[in-house]
């Protein structure tokens, strides 16, 4: 069992939907991303946790490197499905700290903040000794994830807005006894005015936390940047990049 909260139909939909309108799905916003997974992979396989409706491990198939993938949703291994068959792209349900899947693979990744889906430190070990128990000698795990935005916290407020526009308002609460943050979100019905409310648990981790993870699993800090253009990671960067590399 895992701690990381099940996506429905509904979402899973709504998910798919929501990236193409934001441009997260468009080739600007994905170039970087592809360009620094595909490298890493090389001429081996790639393994991507929560692979979700296949935004990252579909195009990057599309270049021609193997993936596979893990997903906790059927619903969102649903709509993946309608991109992509199985034998293209293999989708495993099950949960990224637990499942296995056959074979080795010289990258791992996860995007998008996924896993601080995993609400318990527990579960974020063992996320990482998963990879680890995936990843040939010398190979990857890379992990996207924002940077806690507790600078913003003055005393007494536990509410960061993180989007404020017509179409949307985002803000995150925060529980920093727990380290966990509530993803908040109001988003806009364009045809009648009215609005949706939606919310996300998630245990947030600094990148010094992932750090002791990974040498836990027996992998190392190999490179952390900014974002996936190479961009230095500074102390005002609101997300990392991060790579760790299992030892040959």
């Amino acid at each position: 069992m895992t701690s990381s909260e099940l996506w429905t139909r509904e979402t899973a939909d709504r998910y798919d939907a929501e990236e193409t309108e934001t441009g997260m799905a468009s080739v600007a916003v994905l170039g970087p991303t592809l360009d620094f997974l595909a490298e890493l992979a090389g001429d081996g396989r790639a393994l991507e946790f929560a692979i979700g409706t296949g935004r990252v491990g579909v195009p990057l198939r599309e270049r021609g490197v193997p993936v596979v993938g893990i997903e906790l949703s059927e619903h969102m291994a649903a709509v993946l499905r309608h991109k992509t068959d199985e034998e293209t792209l293999p989708v495993t349900l099950g949960d990224m700290a637990t499942t296995v899947v056959p074979g080795e693979f010289t990258l791992v990744y996860l995007v998008y903040n996924t896993i601080s889906n995993l609400l318990t430190q527990d579960e974020q070990v063992e996320c990482f000794r998963n990879a680890a128990r995936h990843l040939s000698p010398g190979g990857r795990f890379v992990i996207e994830l924002g940077v806690p935005p507790l600078r913003y916290l003055p005393p007494g407020q536990v509410a960061v807005p993180f989007d404020v526009s017509e179409r949307h308002l985002g803000f995150d609460t925060f529980d920093l006894v727990e380290q966990v943050l509530v993803s908040n979100h109001f988003t806009r019905d364009p045809a009648d005015g009215t609005y949706r409310r939606d919310n996300s648990r998630h245990r947030y981790a600094w990148p010094a936390e992932l750090d002791l993870m990974a040498r836990i699993a027996g992998l190392e800090c190999e490179r952390r940047v900014g974002d996936w253009d190479g961009t230095p990671f500074t102390q005002d960067s609101p997300k990392h990049i991060s790579v760790w590399r299992k030892p040959t």
